[in-house]
């Protein structure tokens, strides 16, 4: 598997806390290995557009799609709580 950041996504990430961008960087580490780490708690967000969403942290969240080997990042956001 490999990973695609949308350029919204990158600009997002690049203005985050670095605390932030370390735990997403791990986090990807987990998504490009098993999809299914328990820490990520990937679950479809959105059935009709094919998005998925997992945990950065406990206030931060990113979504992306997947098509064939490749996940999409298209946006990453706080946690609506």
């Amino acid at each position: 598997m490999k990973i695609i950041y949308a350029p919204k996504f990158k600009k997002k990430l690049k203005h985050l806390p670095q605390e932030t961008r370390e735990k997403f960087y791990k986090q990807a580490e987990y998504l490009l290995h098993d999809l299914r780490h328990s820490s990520l708690r990937a679950k479809k967000y959105d059935e009709t557009n094919d998005i998925w969403q997992a945990r950065v942290n406990g206030g931060m969240r990113f979504y992306f799609t997947i098509e064939g080997d490749t996940y999409h990042l298209l946006n990453i956001k706080k946690h609506p709580k």
